[in-house]
């Protein structure tokens, strides 16, 4: 009695399944929901003013061409991280202009602070932290307080204020703003050593290290699309973009034992003052040398 049942029901299942595999085979693909009719991905005309800091991208040289589609194409259709970056843009940048104004750099480094850290307080694999992406000695080279209880990279006025004083003395050495950015990823000896072996002086006809062979070129894109979102295909409300609170300054030139306690005095909470103070690393502030410190509260 079993073994007649069980070879019909497998002829069942065979019957079945052929009949389903004919039925996918002759459907055919219905114009009204087909994804090629409604998802296009398009090929990007490149800008012929492309630019940083004025200083032209020369699109002619075919290369130079390729790799420049390349970085505009990534972070157009990598669209989700590309919509974050536009409102993580209209957060900070209001904070960055003034103080790029205020020392010296051309507004376009903005977006080498926006490439760097993507506007997020994370520290990278090799170390380098804040939104300038600083390593340790380098910052404490240029004046950052940088231990465990307080980490200036964190600071934006006192790590735009380096940065500057970095990418202007790399100007200086180079005569280009596009060699001072190239230098902020490779390095100052490591941009200079690669120009005299190759005997060139511009970005664009060096042979570079990969990272920094694309580091310019990605500069560039997230300026062009975070200038022009519409025209790349990003589209959102004013109020969909994030802000920052208003805050006021108290300084303070004393320790202060708990963060936590020092928060509530001002009605916020440990959460709320670290947000706009991330240099202070712990829940105290040790101060043992009474340096005067400058601690933004978010106005409610």
């Amino acid at each position: 009695m079993n073994k007649p049942i069980r070879f019909l029901s497998l002829l069942s299942v065979l019957i079945v399944t052929l009949l389903f595999y004919n039925a996918i085979n002759k459907t055919e693909i219905d114009p009204k929901t087909s994804t090629h009719k409604t998802y296009k991905i398009k090929s990007l005309k490149l800008p012929t003013d492309l630019n940083l800091a004025g200083e032209r991208v020369p699109l002619e040289k075919l290369d130079i061409r390729e790799r420049m589609d390349r970085e505009l194409l990534v972070n157009t259709y990598w669209q989700s991280n590309g919509l974050l970056l536009i409102k993580r843009a209209n957060k900070y940048f209001p904070i960055l202009e003034p103080l790029l104004k205020k020392y010296g750099l051309p507004d376009d480094f903005k977006f080498l602070a926006l490439a760097e850290s993507a506007f997020i307080d994370e520290t990278s694999s090799a170390g380098a932290a804040g939104m300038w992406h600083f390593m340790k000695t380098t910052g404490k080279e240029y004046g950052l307080e940088i231990n465990s209880n307080v980490d200036e990279r964190y600071n934006i006025e006192k790590a735009t204020k380096v940065a500057a004083e970095y990418l202007k003395k790399s100007k200086e050495r180079f005569y280009s703003w596009t060699l001072a950015a190239a230098a902020y990823n490779a390095g100052n000896y490591g941009i200079s050593k690669r120009l005299k072996i190759q005997q060139v002086n511009n970005y664009y006809d060096a042979l570079l290290p990969d990272e920094t062979e694309r580091y310019v070129f990605r500069i560039i894109a997230l300026k062009e699309v975070i200038s022009n979102p519409e025209k790349y295909g990003f589209v959102f409300d004013q109020e969909d973009l994030y802000t920052i609170p208003e805050t006021r300054t108290v300084k303070v030139d004393t320790a202060i034992s708990n963060i936590a306690n020092f928060a509530k005095k001002f009605g916020i909470t440990y959460k709320e003052l670290k947000i706009h103070n991330a240099w202070l690393r712990e829940n105290k502030l040790n101060n043992k040398s009474r340096k005067l410190y400058e601690i933004k509260i978010p106005v409610k």
